[in-house]
């Protein structure tokens, strides 16, 4: 993913191509359009544009919109310094909703880089912002990250 970024983002709409990329990979995800800004291991900015489809009933935009990029951007921020042979998994997930968010949205990740030799759980923060600078939510994914299974083992495979 991070080859991938660094061959795409300096051209130009390679970051428009690499976040819908990430839209196609990830459907869900990909229906709040977010745009990757940023990107490299420990650390990612992605924004998310306010159109009418993530918005509520009170002109604002969902809940659920805002934790979905909040996740999006702490997986991100994680995801692209793991090893080759590394999984990972969301166990739990809080958030919180700080003020109505509105316009545009910048969601930033920092954090260290994720043993994955071991299997273990990191608590991962995202901070949303608003165009004015102001934080509209805070949250917190709980990232379960650890060695890939070999899944020959134990198949009697046989060259």
């Amino acid at each position: 993913m991070l080859r991938l970024w660094r061959t795409l983002s300096p051209l130009p709409a390679g970051k428009w191509l690499f976040s819908r990329l990430l839209g196609f990979t990830v459907p869900y995800t990909g229906s709040v359009r977010p745009r990757v800004e940023e990107l490299r291991p420990g650390h990612a900015r992605v924004s998310m544009r306010d159109r009418r489809a993530v918005r509520n009933h009170l002109h604002s935009i969902h809940a659920i919109a805002l934790a979905n990029l909040a996740e999006v951007t702490s997986g991100l921020a994680m995801v692209v310094g793991l090893p080759g042979g590394a999984r990972s998994i969301v166990t739990g997930f809080s958030i919180q909703y700080l003020k109505k968010a509105r316009g545009p949205l910048i969601a930033e990740c920092s954090t260290s880089i994720v043993d994955a030799s071991v299997e273990s759980e990191h608590r991962i923060e995202s901070v949303i912002r608003d165009s004015a600078g102001d934080v509209v939510a805070r949250a917190t994914a709980h990232w379960l990250v650890g060695p890939r299974e070999d899944r020959t083992a134990g198949r009697g495979n046989s060259a």
